[in-house]
């Protein structure tokens, strides 16, 4: 994990409490001068909490987005975003191996996909992988056929049930991956199947690691992943990768740099099935409302719809198939989410009709993205509507967020709780801040 940032904590802690004069400044009181003074200058509602300013100060997010970061640096006196202790960054490239005449230059791909971080890399350990698992002399093609059904079935199961207890089955299963390309001999009619089934393995683990908010890890697999799709010249999996890396860019508060992943995603749009061109311009809608680009974000909810409607699931790749009626409703509704609360509230109705339909459409192997549409949809309720319909949303949702392992899920419970605070004096309001604070500790 990164280091904690301490230059921020400590002008927190140099700035007088307004509440209580005399101490220092709490995580949820400068949380709310951001979002006041975020609002004075731009006219925009924002929802920075202390959790995440929590986050800012152990280093989990080291680049919040440019107006969190403009606002901090009025608030606590600070010249550049360096006082602060925040740091841009460094955006890894990914390179084409070097290709030698019938076969893969292993050594140079792995010094271009791994870089330095290959020296560290926990889920690789490439200098003992010989020593830690037996590989074939010869790749097969059921050796990839394993592969795809493996990055199948781990996926299925961290959508039903959460990643969390199948981390180290996952990583173990793709140290072995890692060995099969640099030890195996791949026949040329392989060399592009192999490489993307270990690249949609590798996806599948950064996803898990980010819904772990294993943020290091996830962003290493990630990288390693993108380098397999872009050896094996596989668009479709290159779309698929950039467009989760978006997402934890957004979730980490770099929407900024999330919206520069989706828009590399699209380059060669054409290239791309509709489903996956719906995905990045949902994508890129929540990057823009994030970052209160509200025409954007718009347009681009707009875009995805007419993708939407051309999609023909026969022709989508397996990582594909997940992204149906209810996954988009609720892609497009987090977007809507983010415009209602932080630019303007009239879109709250058209955001919590799209949540209400991806609780709906979200069957049982969706657990997840059901409690997590289901927790959106409460939050939504509770900020601009009903505080007792919003307890009944989210006590639904909270019973199948109890079933997942998720940190993102819970983090998201954390967030209704702090919604619901101003009404916990209404009874079924203090059930569901019982019920999420139950489902968090166990």
């Amino acid at each position: 994990m990164p280091g904690a940032n301490q230059a921020l904590r400590t002008a927190r802690v140099r700035l007088d409490s307004t509440a209580a004069p005399g101490q220092p400044t709490s995580r949820q009181e400068l949380a709310d001068l951001v979002n006041a003074w975020i609002y004075q200058r731009y006219r925009r509602m924002s929802c920075l909490t202390a959790n995440y300013i929590g986050k800012l100060e152990r280093g989990v997010v080291g680049w919040p987005q440019a107006d969190y970061r403009e606002a901090l640096r009025a608030i606590l006196h600070a010249d550049t975003d360096a006082d602060l202790g925040f740091r841009r960054p460094v955006r890894s490239t990914s390179a084409a191996a070097v290709r030698e005449e019938g076969d893969v230059n292993r050594k140079a791909f792995f010094r271009t996909a791994l870089g330095a971080a290959a020296i560290s890399l926990p889920l690789t350990e490439l200098a003992q992988l010989s020593q830690q698992v037996e590989v074939p002399t010869s790749v097969r093609p059921a050796d990839v056929h394993e592969l795809r059904v493996l990055a199948g079935v781990f996926s299925a199961w961290d959508h039903t049930y959460g990643g969390s207890l199948i981390r180290e089955a996952l990583n173990a299963q793709l140290r072995y991956s890692v060995s099969l390309l640099k030890h195996a001999s791949c026949p040329r009619p392989l060399h592009d199947e192999l490489y993307a089934a270990v690249g949609w393995l590798a996806h599948t683990g950064a996803a898990i690691a980010f819904d772990s908010l294993v943020h290091d890890d996830a962003r290493q697999m990630f990288s390693f992943a993108l380098s397999c799709a872009e050896e094996a010249h596989d668009w479709h999996l290159r779309a698929k990768i950039l467009s989760l890396m978006a997402r934890q860019a957004i979730w980490c508060g770099d929407a900024d740099h999330g919206l520069t992943l989706v828009e590399l995603a699209l380059v060669r749009a054409d290239r791309l099935t509709p489903a996956e061109r719906a995905m990045l311009h949902t994508a890129r809608a929540r990057a823009a409302a994030k970052l209160g680009m509200l025409e954007e974000a718009l347009e681009s909810i707009g875009r995805a719809d007419d993708q939407f409607t051309r999609i023909r699931p026969a022709d989508e790749a397996p990582w594909m198939r997940y992204y149906d009626a209810a996954q988009h409703a609720g892609d497009t509704g987090h977007a809507l989410y983010d415009l209602a609360l932080q630019v303007n509230r009239h879109y709250a109705g058209e955001a919590g009709h799209r949540l209400s339909s991806a609780v709906a459409g979200h069957g049982a192997p969706y657990v997840r993205s059901r409690a997590t549409s289901g927790i959106k949809l409460a939050s939504l309720t509770m900020a601009t509507g009903d505080p007792h319909e919003a307890a009944e949303i989210g006590l639904r949702a909270t019973t199948d967020a109890g079933r997942v392992r998720s940190c993102r899920t819970r983090d998201d419970m954390r967030e209704l709780s702090r919604l619901a605070s101003p009404h916990k004096g209404l009874t079924p309001v203090a059930q569901l801040r019982h019920q999420i604070r139950t489902v968090i500790h166990t």
